[in-house]
């Protein structure tokens, strides 16, 4: 093998935790091949937090004395300072965090340091620590997405009497409350939060505790560790225990769907924003200019919204394609399984920030949306109802306000616009009072059924969104 260099192998060197068995150093390009320290940094607090339950477990089943227990404990939190302080230093030649830290503890402490790992292996407490960090992630993107629903519900009351074109196919369908329209995105956007509490209980189960696959000999009180972690349980087999990483695909699928709503959004704010749509105008403050054309006032940050989508489910295919191969139990391949979470925990994280300031500054263009409803033929479908209440049957009577429409194309105008008398030649059931039929608000408020656009049934919506985010609120905070 060319240009690979071993390391001599030095009996008194802790350089791995592992190294007593070998009888040379891995080559230099194999250390920084298998070196995960740079992505696994941020796991340091939460592998102090696991550390801490472990030194409390090893106390209460006699391995560690109360000082060694007590110097552990001082060690542990010394550390925790330093690295708070932005003092910690790790040898860049350490594996992965975990190792730094306990090479660290070593140096203050000495040799009961390496007490710490009694029964423990990096199989449980990595999985430990990583669940810790995942947790308090899911937490976080819950507070910001709530923070994304309060901004869409502001926005909701502001314009709780505007109508828009409802469109399907992009082609105009039938017309809607403004208010109605943003209101389908936190729906949307409910579910998400849904998901991502279902994650949050799926990571909320303790490994710690499994060792390498078999569990420990020692007698370790699991169920007293798992409580002052902040783990609602503990797992059940200790060999899923250190080779599930279900919990992970679990928050990076939530934030994929979620991802795939914003990039929803974005899509429509992207085409709201045209000159050819006008609906809405972005705030200056998120938007670019062009290096070449003055004039241009580009969506840069929604467009990237929609561009990081791809990201977060490269994740998650990263994730279920890591996984699908690997026989039980722990797998080196399954390093690879932070980088993916914490690449779509930092895009969704970045998503939040953004998007609950933005749609806060947004400004909707009332006229524009106003002179889009005059044509496309929005009420087409109010005709053939309305001739349906009068007695015809549904399918006769699209048929025939399929004529009108065709008719009403052919003269250059919307079927909205056109006489009492054009309408009455079509079929007799048409009355006088077709012509107050063919109004927008009617329209839009005729629709009264629970869910629907009405400006009744969407105040209601508004009020149960109030509720539904105090409540997803009150949950977070009791987590």
């Amino acid at each position: 093998m060319k240009n690979v260099k071993r390391k001599k192998h030095d009996k008194d060197n802790v350089l791995h935790l592992w190294g007593g068995r070998f009888e040379q150093e891995p080559a230099e390009v194999a250390d920084r091949f298998a070196n995960s320290l740079k992505a696994d940094r941020r796991l340091a607090l939460y592998d102090i937090k696991g550390s801490l339950a472990q030194a409390r477990g090893l106390l209460n089943a006699g391995i560690l004395a109360p000082g060694e227990y007590s110097s552990v404990q001082k060690g542990l939190h010394r550390i925790e300072t330093e690295f708070r302080a932005g003092r910690f230093v790790a040898d860049p030649a350490d594996e992965d965090i975990h190792t730094a830290l306990e090479k660290r503890l070593h140096a203050i402490i000495g040799d009961t340091a390496y007490k710490l790992h009694t029964g423990r292996s990096r199989n449980d407490q990595v999985v430990t620590a990583f669940r810790l960090y995942q947790i308090d992630e899911i937490k976080a993107i819950i507070a910001g997405l709530l923070d994304v629903q309060s901004a869409l519900h502001v926005l909701a009351i502001r314009h709780i009497g505007v109508p828009m074109p409802g469109f399907t196919h992009l082609q105009h369908a039938q017309p809607v409350l403004l208010s109605h329209h943003l209101l389908a995105y936190t729906e949307m956007f409910n579910r998400d939060i849904e998901r991502l509490f279902h994650a949050y209980y799926a990571t909320s189960v303790m490994p710690l505790g499994s060792g390498a696959l078999a569990g420990t000999p020692y007698d370790i009180d699991r169920e007293t560790l798992s409580g002052p972690l902040g783990f609602r349980d503990i797992s059940m087999n200790s060999i899923d225990a250190v080779s599930d990483r279900d919990f992970a695909v679990d928050v990076v699928y939530a934030l994929s769907t979620l991802m795939m709503h914003f990039s929803r959004l974005s899509e429509e704010l992207v085409l709201w924003s045209t000159d050819e749509f006008g609906f809405v105008s972005l705030p200056d403050a998120f938007t670019t200019g062009s290096s070449i054309m003055p004039q241009k006032k580009n969506p840069d940050v929604i467009e990237l919204t929609r561009g990081r989508t791809g990201r977060v489910y490269g994740s998650l295919i990263s994730l279920l394609t890591m996984m699908k191969g690997l026989p039980l139990s722990y797998n080196r391949d399954m390093q690879e399984d932070k980088p993916a979470v914490f690449d779509a925990l930092d895009t969704v994280k970045a998503v939040l920030d953004v998007w609950s300031q933005l749609l806060r500054h947004i400004t909707v263009n009332t006229g524009k949306l106003h002179e889009s409803l005059s044509h496309g033929n929005l009420l087409a479908t109010d005709i053939a109802d309305y001739l349906t209440r009068g007695g015809m049957p549904f399918r006769k009577a699209h048929a025939l306000t399929g004529r009108i429409v065709l008719y009403a194309i052919k003269k250059g105008v919307d079927v909205s616009s056109l006489s009492y008398d054009e309408l009455k030649a079509f079929s007799p059931l048409f009355r006088p009072d077709i012509v107050h039929a063919l109004d927008i608000k009617a329209s839009i408020n005729s629709r009264v059924v629970t869910g629907a656009t009405a400006e009744k049934q969407v105040k209601t919506s508004i009020k149960k969104l109030e509720k539904k985010i105090s409540h997803y609120r009150g949950i977070l905070g009791r987590l």
